[in-house]
């Protein structure tokens, strides 16, 4: 996942944990507008949350932060 993406998934992650506490869960679309204004950019989101690392739908926010805050 390119460096762009981590840092804008941290901090979309960041802030549902901050306005909804750490139970809060999303999906990799979370990182997204409601458009699909960059096809390849939301594809590499799709394939590591879904071929790579085979992650549900719906995941903890705190756990998809921690993953790429590791570099996963």
């Amino acid at each position: 996942m390119r460096q762009t993406l981590r840092t804008k998934a941290i901090a979309v992650c960041n802030e549902k944990i901050a306005k909804k506490g750490e139970i809060v869960g999303l999906s990799f679309y979370a990182f997204f507008a409601n458009r699909n204004d960059d096809p390849e950019l939301l594809m590499e989101a799709a394939e590591w949350w879904i071929k790579t690392h085979e992650l549900d739908h719906f995941e903890k926010a705190v756990k998809i932060r921690d993953m790429i805050s590791s570099g996963v």
